[in-house]
């Protein structure tokens, strides 16, 4: 018994010495990744770490993943910093304070409430090719915003067009110094990244930003510095219900995608062998960890793949390495603020810029093309849609496409003719890769395929007509075990084709129905018209009964 608990206690210390080195390791990825990410949103960098605290601390209290790491992301950084845009044009360090702490608090209340009405599946309304678009077009808008802080130049934003136009005209202004600093932070950047994939190098090369600005004296040379950082804990700050109506629309947005975001990374780094990311659940966290971190200075918050694929890469095993990295970030804010201070602007632009190109993925575009073309529109008109008119009216665009796409898919069921492979007993579709499979004379199997509503039900019932006018059976058997639902409007529609066909000297038969609709059919009283006998179990056993009736004749 002794040596059972030995063994339980060391291992216990194996895992707990594998999360305090994930979360360390961490820790010098995610801390200045949020104090970037900070300033894409247009707010100084402690509230970064703010957000690598509280948030993180919530959701390693409630979530479901054992590894997620929940903190700022880009997506989250741009949506935000172009919400506060809207509702504190001036800039005011006062009203934005307040502003965000608004804006979180209702990204959380927005999440919790979707927990408490189960609205999990919500995460599955954003398709992947439309998901890609978007990201390409969230990326290349965070890079065009990143490059006028690379030269050393200010520019009013009017949109991501016209903001090109403006950076042109003020290219001649540019800082060699700054651009110097700049190009040597995205050199390390890349090439750290390249070599040593998921090293802390965002740290390394924000200490080399820090050493050479102090030794050189930058911020008295003219070079934009993070200037004055607080050097305490977060300080308590109330939301403004004043701004409720304003800031809504954005804050909706906003708390859809923190839950994309966090459901994605969660599912892509759980291990088979660990309990399932619950969507609710994920909700219910995501939503305390913002609400939470609204009182305390924190920006929306979501779970990110890059961190979180660190934690796991290091061998991270549950939520104390979240704990190790948001214990980092309070050290940080207590101990080493006033060096943070002395940050290049610069610097900090470089590793935005390098972390957020990955949003943009050719590739991916290239393989949506190569399998579906029609889905890769979706994905190009999602990236014109946040270049075009915005990074939330682009979620809007992404949301729609994704509907669209799926309503269009749902309008244009397939019906396919069934015959069977030669010398076996399996059914198929007829295909010009089968020229062999054999039919059966005056019987003709249709295999219509999805859920019959009243949006396709006509076309299904049209390109049924048009097969039975093609191949004129005697007998029309319907296999309905491809369609796991039918609506009212569909079913009606289904009792008059058989009519219809009856009247031609066309017999009906249902297989393979489904037992939800098959109580549909009772209900109605069609089953009972239609009779036993023409009702079967599967469309082998209706093939069955054919081929011996057949031979009986």
């Amino acid at each position: 018994m002794t040596i059972g608990g030995d063994e339980g206690a060391a291992t216990f210390v194996a895992f707990l010495r594998l999360d305090v080195l994930a979360g360390l390791t961490a820790a010098a990825i995610v801390l200045p990744k949020a104090m970037a990410y900070a300033t894409v949103a247009g707010l100084p960098v402690s509230v970064g770490l703010y957000t690598a605290f509280v948030p993180m601390i919530v959701y390693a209290l409630l979530g479901t993943s054992r590894v997620l790491s929940v903190s700022s992301t880009t997506t989250l950084a741009i949506l935000a910093g172009t919400e506060l845009g809207i509702a504190v044009p001036d800039g005011d360090p006062a009203k934005l304070v307040t502003a965000l702490a608004t804006l979180a608090a209702l990204t959380g209340a927005l999440l919790i409430a979707a927990s408490v009405l189960r609205l999990g599946f919500v995460a599955n309304f954003i398709s992947s090719p439309v998901l890609t678009g978007f990201k390409a077009g969230i990326g290349l808008v965070i890079v065009l915003d990143q490059i006028p802080k690379l030269l050393g130049v200010h520019i009013e934003k009017a949109g991501f067009f016209r903001d090109i136009v403006s950076l042109v005209h003020h290219v001649p202004e540019t800082s060699l110094l700054t651009l110097t600093i700049a190009a040597a932070a995205l050199i390390a950047l890349g090439i750290m990244e390249k070599l040593w994939p998921h090293s802390p190098a965002p740290l390394v090369v924000v200490g080399a930003g820090i050493l050479i600005s102090w030794v050189a004296g930058l911020n008295a040379l003219g070079i934009a510095t993070v200037g004055f950082i607080p050097r305490s804990l977060p300080s308590l700050t109330l939301p403004n219900a004043g701004l409720v109506e304003q800031l809504l629309p954005g804050a909706l947005g906003i708390a859809l995608m923190s839950f994309t975001e966090t459901i994605a990374a969660g599912r892509a780094f759980a291990k088979p062998a660990e309990s399932p990311i619950k969507p609710n659940r994920e909700l219910l966290a995501t939503g305390a960890a913002n609400l939470a971190g609204a009182f305390f200075g924190s920006m929306p918050a979501g779970g990110g793949a890059s961190q979180t694929a660190v934690v796991r890469a290091v061998g991270g095993q549950s939520q104390t390495a979240s704990l190790v990295t948001a214990a980092t970030s309070a050290a940080t804010m207590l101990f080493l603020a006033p060096l943070l201070g002395l940050l290049p602007q610069a610097v900090l632009a470089a590793i935005v810029i390098i972390y957020s190109v990955g949003l943009i993925s050719p590739a991916e575009f290239a393989s949506i093309r190569k399998v579906r073309r029609m889905e890769f529109r979706w994905a190009l008109a999602a990236f014109l849609g946040v270049l075009v008119f915005g990074t939330l009216q682009g979620i809007v665009v992404a949301i729609v496409l994704s509907l669209i796409g799926l309503a269009s898919q749902s309008a244009k069921p397939r019906v396919y003719v069934i015959g069977r492979k030669r010398g076996t007993d399996v059914l198929r579709p007829l295909s010009a890769d089968h020229p062999d499979d054999e039919t059966f004379e005056r019987l003709l199997i249709l295999r219509p395929e999805g859920r019959l509503f009243f949006a396709n039900v006509q076309q299904v019932a049209d390109q049924i007509q048009a097969l039975v006018a093609e191949h004129k059976p005697e007998v029309l058997t319907l296999d309905m075990s491809g369609v796991f639902d039918i609506e009212y409007s569909a079913l009606q529609t289904m009792i008059e084709s058989e009519r219809r066909v009856a009247a031609q000297g066309i017999t009906v038969w249902l297989a393979g129905l489904n037992p939800d609709v098959l109580d549909y059919l009772r209900a109605s009283g069609f089953a009972d018209k239609l009779g036993r006998e023409r009702l079967f179990f599967s469309v082998h056993a209706a093939l069955q009964r054919y081929l011996e009736r057949a031979g009986g004749s």
